[in-house]
């Protein structure tokens, strides 16, 4: 996989040509709505051009995988085969073998760098010799690539059939689903969710669900409800009994805590809370994890941070979500979302008081349209990376990239002579946030939230990390 950022008058065509990959592949990776305009500036996808084969009568998987010096299970996994034994004639599958040709002014480094190896590999590969001479119009065989395992969760809020769909479209990528959200109420018991349908979708892609819990109460996260239950023992004993209840009935895996602008003083009753929540789920077999804020350091004023004690969290649950996005937020002047500068002020200060293997990095997985000259009181339209690079393209807005928060943008005027800024994800942001998990150690990733069309995303991660599942 690469990633081209489309030059002035360039098209799909040249950009194909450059790369000796079919722009139809191109197109579809991206899922460009009309393969025929482009952005300048805009972020493409290059697939690794893997080779295909169609099945013919007598085949079986175990013979095309020897024919290919691959393994069935490398061919079913690339082409989500849940029976290895059932194929048909006419079939295409995907062989995840790759193969280079030789082109003039190739170099071994130049290949390994495209395919994300290495010369020494290249050279074991294909039994080259030690100075690793080639020609063109040598056939190079690429080493498989290794990848670290890491843990993605993805919460969602749509319990419709459309959030059923992407489920079941992307679970594949993802160890844990989380829809969002249950809400604590003050007596201990807890709302209801339609997520049944849901839950369904992740277990039919081995993704592991979790229950979330929250303070929100009329559309906010309320201080005085987490109050209510972290500073009454015996409300939390009845809100523990209804949590496992409605894990046991719903077939959850675990427990995510997402208690925001908690008091203060009730630091201490938070961290109390937890144990006693990990007492009683952890002999279940459930996990406990919780979200946090993104702090910079322990002692963070703010109603937001102070109540979150990473050290002490960090010792009691099984992992934490940072919260490591909304720098750029609705209400807010325009801004990345997920600046990485800012990113990493956050994980330099999370490392020295929680275990690396126990931090999940958010990623957002939207952007923001903001009308400028930004107003106090004034709030942003959310837009998916999708839909960004629509509106771009509509009014002829060139997108720029920031090299110090390391996201895109671009500014447009409207048709009411309106003028906008808009902030956004894409290949290159998360690249750079998938370098950052793997600098740092972590155990993985949370996106916040599924909803928003973001198809280059899934690409770059299963390019980056293989999944780890627990089901």
């Amino acid at each position: 996989m690469q990633i081209h950022v489309v030059q002035r008058g360039e098209n799909l065509w040249v950009i194909s040509q450059r790369y000796g990959i079919n722009m139809n592949q191109i197109s579809a990776a991206n899922e460009l709505d009309n393969p025929n305009v482009l952005v300048v500036g805009q972020a493409l996808v290059i697939p690794t051009p893997y080779q295909t084969y169609i099945v013919q009568r007598g085949d079986t998987l175990y013979a095309i995988a020897r024919r290919f010096g691959t393994t069935v299970q490398a061919i079913a996994a690339a082409n989500q085969i849940t029976d290895p034994s059932f194929l048909y004639i006419g079939q295409v599958l995907t062989i995840p073998v790759l193969f280079h040709t030789v082109q003039a002014g190739d170099t071994l480094w130049s290949i390994a760098r495209r395919y994300g190896t290495t010369v020494d590999s290249l050279i074991r590969e294909n039994q080259l010799t030690a100075a690793g001479l080639i020609y063109v119009g040598q056939v190079l065989r690429i080493p498989e690539r290794t990848k670290p395992v890491k843990e993605i969760n993805a919460y969602s809020t749509s319990m419709t059939e459309a959030g059923r769909q992407e489920v079941i479209r992307l679970g594949r990528y993802f160890t844990y689903l989380t829809p969002f959200s249950y809400h604590v109420k003050e007596d201990g018991s807890i709302t209801t969710l339609n997520d049944e349908a849901l839950i369904a979708a992740a277990k039919t892609q081995r993704a592991a669900p979790l229950l979330v819990l929250t303070n929100f109460s009329e559309n906010e996260f309320s201080s005085d409800l987490a109050a209510a239950i972290l500073r009454n023992p015996s409300r939390q004993e009845t809100l523990i009994t209804n949590i496992l209840n409605t894990i046991k009935a719903k077939g959850y895996t675990g427990l995510n805590i997402d208690f925001e602008y908690v008091y203060p003083q009730d630091r201490e009753n938070y961290n109390s809370f937890l144990r006693r929540v990990v007492s009683r789920l952890r002999p279940e077999g459930l996990s406990v994890s919780t979200a946090l804020a993104p702090k910079i350091s322990a002692d963070q004023k703010g109603l937001l941070y102070e109540a979150h004690d990473y050290k002490t969290q960090g010792e009691i649950v099984d992992f934490i979500v940072l919260m490591t996005y909304e720098w750029g937020w609705a209400g807010g002047r325009p801004w990345a979302i997920a600046p990485i500068n800012e990113v990493r002020r956050v994980l330099d200060y999370a490392v020295t008081d929680i275990p690396r293997n126990k931090i999940m990095m958010g990623m957002s997985l939207y952007g923001r349209d903001w009308k400028i000259p930004w107003v106090q009181g004034t709030f942003a339209r959310t837009v998916s990376p999708q839909a960004a690079i629509r509106l771009a393209a509509k009014y002829g807005a060139n997108i720029q990239y920031h090299e110090t928060y390391q996201s895109p943008f671009f500014r447009y005027t409207d048709e009411n002579g309106q003028q906008h800024e808009v902030w956004f994800e894409d290949a290159r942001s998360v690249q750079v946030k998938f370098d950052t998990v793997k600098e740092y150690g972590l155990r993985g990733v949370s996106y916040w939230v599924l909803g928003n069309p973001f198809p280059q995303n899934w690409l770059v991660q299963d390019w980056n990390f293989t999944t780890r599942k627990l089901l």
